[in-house]
């Protein structure tokens, strides 16, 4: 029985592979897989062979608006302007470049806009058309809009729920803007404008509050709470600017 098993025992070893280590370099693996290649060495050109500030910045094009949105707004607020000056059409600067016509930081938020009574928009309209700015007639009755340089433009014939009237144009004051000078709609005007805006479906309060802390000496608070303060966000808009201290609270009527 001894010598049987010892058979059958050498039988089996010499059906088994030679079997060898996979971490033993010299011997192939049983994959045949190829090991994996050393990191330490990567392709392309030597750290030292690279620029070392980098690719140099590509010019801008002849005429082509800088990447700043707010630098791109104030151009085509400044072309559209020089062009109604020219044809000598009455209007007022509004909105966020007002805004910053006034000293407020550049923060020019989607577009330009600019006030003309109702009577004077097809003329307008015409003059922006002839210098080959795109306009178009949105479904809202109470402005036309126009692209300039790629950017929006806002003729607003109606303005804090009124018709822009000529008594608001006078109202306006010649100031520069960058480097062109046109009609902007004073401190008072412009701001009631924003306050009034404001709805249930637009608040934005963020956006008011440093052109209401920024003009705040300039402003007729008392004038503006009588035009739109029972409106409720234009009055919960002055109750935050009375508790940030930016206005005082308006003195009780005895």
């Amino acid at each position: 029985m001894t010598q049987h098993g010892e058979e059958a025992i050498l039988a089996r070893r010499a059906e088994t592979p030679d079997l060898r280590l996979a971490t033993d370099p010299q011997q192939p693996r049983l994959d045949d897989t190829p090991p994996p290649r050393s990191p330490a060495v990567p392709d392309g050109p030597p750290p030292e062979s690279l620029p070392p500030e980098g690719p140099p910045p590509v010019p801008l094009a002849e005429g082509e608006l800088p990447p700043d949105r707010s630098q791109a707004i104030l151009e085509a607020a400044k072309r559209v302007g020089a062009l109604l000056k020219k044809k000598e059409h009455r209007f007022a600067l509004a909105g966020s470049v007002a805004a910053y016509a006034h000293g407020v930081s550049k923060s020019l938020q989607h577009d330009a806009d600019f006030c003309v009574r109702p009577q004077d928009a097809e003329a307008v309209a015409a003059t922006l058309a002839e210098a080959g700015i795109e306009v178009r007639t949105p479904p809202e009755d109470w402005l036309i809009k126009a692209t300039c340089y790629g950017q929006n433009i806002d003729i607003i014939f109606e303005l804090a729920q009124q018709p822009v009237s000529a008594e608001m144009l006078d109202r306006a004051e010649e100031v520069p803007v960058d480097s062109v000078r046109m009609p902007v709609l004073s401190p008072t005007d412009l701001v009631r404008s924003l306050l009034s805006a404001f709805s249930e479906h637009h608040c934005d309060f963020g956006a008011v509050l440093p052109i209401a802390r920024a003009l705040r000496e300039r402003v007729d608070w008392e004038r503006v709470r009588d035009d739109c303060g029972d409106a409720p966000m234009s009055a919960a808009f002055l109750f935050l600017l009375e508790r940030l201290n930016v206005i005082a609270p308006r003195k009780e009527q005895s």
